[in-house]
């Protein structure tokens, strides 16, 4: 009979892995997965502030090109002849030609095209712009997907052309120069200035300068003692 040590038998009797050998295998994967887990977190991370940034960038630039579209029109006239100079029949004030402009961030117009006629206007309101729409303000942006920090209008009209109109005859019978009293047409012209940023994350922010050029230029009427008329009687 042949005899063989405890150890020998031991160690053939051995199969697989020892603890020490599946604890470091376990700690190794764990930091595999933990560095895998890092990257997908931070690409869904990025990917959701990149949705986030296209929808803000839309929704601003929509907003901002209805501003602008809507502003132009101020002033606009669907009987424009009642407004042209004719031999005898001086021309009508432009009842729509006002635009009101209150603390920057209002404004109110008017046009008439059509059977749309009254009071339209933009304003900021608790985060979001409102449209002045047959008499009532409506949410025009939304308060969920875009958060109005700043929308402001001001006036550029510094160093824009202001002509003066001749009329047949002068402002007084005895000072045939005196002209003061001829109308003048103003071209009109605004900065709409927009900043927005995401309710989600306040880090994500938009931008948005537009200038608007008033299709309709205004004209001033300047008789004091007909200011209904362009020109003195």
């Amino acid at each position: 009979m042949r005899l063989h040590p405890p150890h020998s038998f031991l160690r053939r009797r051995q199969s697989g892995l020892s603890l020490v050998e599946l604890m470091v295998g376990i700690a190794v994967g764990l930091f595999v997965v933990a560095g895998a887990t890092l990257v997908v977190t931070s690409q869904l991370g990025d990917n959701r502030r990149l949705l986030l940034e296209s929808q803000l960038q839309q929704d601003l630039r929509a907003t901002s090109d209805i501003i602008t579209r809507e502003l132009r029109r101020a002033g606009a006239h669907d009987n424009p002849a009642t407004l042209m100079w004719f031999p005898g029949a001086p021309p009508g004030k432009n009842e729509y030609s006002d635009v009101e402009v209150e603390d920057g961030s209002e404004v109110v117009f008017n046009y008439r095209r059509l059977d749309q006629e009254g009071e339209w206007g933009f304003a900021l309101q608790d985060g979001v712009i409102k449209t002045l729409i047959g008499g009532r303000w409506q949410d025009l942006t939304d308060a969920n997907t875009m958060n109005v920090a700043q929308f402001s209008i001001e006036s550029a009209d510094a160093g824009t052309l202001t002509e003066t109109i001749p009329c047949p005859r002068a402002c007084s019978a005895t000072d045939l120069t005196d002209t003061s009293c001829w109308p003048t047409v103003n071209m009109r012209t605004y900065l709409v200035t927009i900043r927005v940023n995401s309710p989600s994350d306040d880090r994500i922010e938009r931008v948005v300068r537009s200038q608007v050029r008033l299709r309709n230029n205004e004209i001033n009427f300047n008789d004091p003692d007909n200011p209904g008329q362009a020109c003195p009687p």
